[in-house]
């Protein structure tokens, strides 16, 4: 009996230089793609294709087709094409479709052809990484940050917190690890290529059982892209969840965080001033994510969430609750939301619970994250880990 084809990648545009970029680059990562010039022709191969790829200049009638969630499909553009603008059809045509990312050439060339090389074997579900950005300083973004990992942690998931901000203050002194051992960004800044997330784990400090990477206490020193690049694949392949705290300057390695995550949460206090710094910040992030929610703090009868949500045009995750006693706590050196019964846990345990299904993978229902679940700040029930799942 004649063994079935394997799976392709599936290519779907109709640009023509576009398309001779894209074979040039699944020839280089020595894979055959299935081509289809039309949104039409796509939906054959589809369900059956090891990567979907789709080109910016067919992605609103890709959309309009409502295609069935597939679990790995990249938008790609080339530098020449106009960035969108507003709030417009394609950062929400790409949510509609599930992609996990939006590449721009010849930038993401590198890692394109490796997403083609790894569709050409076997492919392990990768863990939906959370990047958690303040509309202004003092936002509450590192705090949101460490709320989601340690929801994570209560959820089940092996976790993974980032900490992507050099000007920030550390996650370990407000997760209360700053004297933990392990690997700091200092020893990573010069990786590239795949690292093994087992042995990577080992290497990195644990703080409240979850793996932690962050800054030595000293001069900050930026991350080059292919390291942060290294992290996140290897982080996204090996751990269930993870969570990354950005820099409000949109930097390589930012950049590189944003297109690698799931779903982009902006954090905006419901000022007049956070929501302007936050409107100058949207289109930054609008180039690199895909599926950016809001999440407002703060929300008075004078500036409710939906008021601000509508000014910067995204989609709201969410108010994010007042904890009591959080200076108090963070003196102590305890974490934020470290107890399940507080305002901020119960907000983190919702979020999560929607990010992860019963195997730990993300949820692909039009590749948003948030609705009744992220709503209802009730503490998710302990799944049953999936064996092999490292903490």
């Amino acid at each position: 009996m004649e063994a079935p084809n394997p799976p392709r990648p599936l290519l779907v545009t109709d640009d023509p230089d576009l398309l001779d970029d894209l074979l040039r680059l699944t020839a280089a990562a020595a894979v055959e793609p299935t081509v289809a010039h039309t949104a039409q022709h796509a939906g054959r191969d589809w369900p059956r294709a090891s990567l979907v790829v789709v080109g910016a200049d067919l992605l609103g009638r890709v959309a309009a087709l409502e295609p069935d969630p597939h679990p790995f499909v990249v938008i790609v553009e080339r530098d020449d094409t106009e960035e969108p603008r507003g709030s417009g059809p394609r950062p929400d045509a790409a949510s509609r479709i599930g992609a996990r990312a939006v590449l721009r050439l010849p930038r993401d060339e590198p890692r394109l052809t490796d997403l083609f090389a790894e569709s050409a074997g076997p492919r392990t579900p990768l863990a939906p990484v959370v990047s958690v950005v303040g509309g202004r300083g003092g936002a509450g973004a590192s705090t949101l940050a460490i709320a989601l990992a340690l929801a994570g942690r209560r959820y089940g998931a092996g976790t993974a917190l980032i900490d992507a901000d050099p000007l920030g203050g550390g996650l370990d002194l407000l997760i209360g690890g700053e004297h933990a051992r392990g690997n700091r960004w200092s020893d990573l800044s010069a990786r590239e290529g795949r690292m093994n997330w087992a042995a990577l784990r080992t290497s990195l400090p644990t703080v409240r059982d979850c793996a932690l990477l962050t800054w030595d206490h000293g001069p900050a020193i930026p991350i080059p892209a292919p390291a942060m690049r290294s992290v996140l694949s290897s982080a996204a392949r090996g751990a269930e969840l993870v969570v990354v705290d950005l820099p409000r300057t949109i930097d390589p390695a930012s950049g590189e965080a944003l297109r690698r995550s799931t779903t982009a949460l902006l954090v905006v206090p419901a000022d007049l001033h956070a929501v302007m710094s936050a409107h100058r910040l949207v289109p930054q992030l609008r180039q690199h994510n895909g599926d950016l929610r809001i999440v407002v703090r703060g929300a008075s009868p004078d500036l409710p969430a939906e008021t601000v949500s509508h000014a910067l045009e995204l989609p709201m995750l969410g108010e994010l609750p007042t904890e009591p006693g959080l200076s108090r706590t963070l003196d102590r050196g305890d974490p934020p939301a470290g107890r399940r019964s507080s305002p901020l846990a119960r907000f983190a345990d919702g979020i999560v619970a929607t990010l992860l299904d019963g195997s730990g993978r993300a949820a692909t229902t039009h590749g948003r994250v948030g609705g009744p679940a992220a709503d209802s700040g009730a503490a998710p029930k302990r799944r049953r880990r999936r064996r092999g799942a490292r903490s």
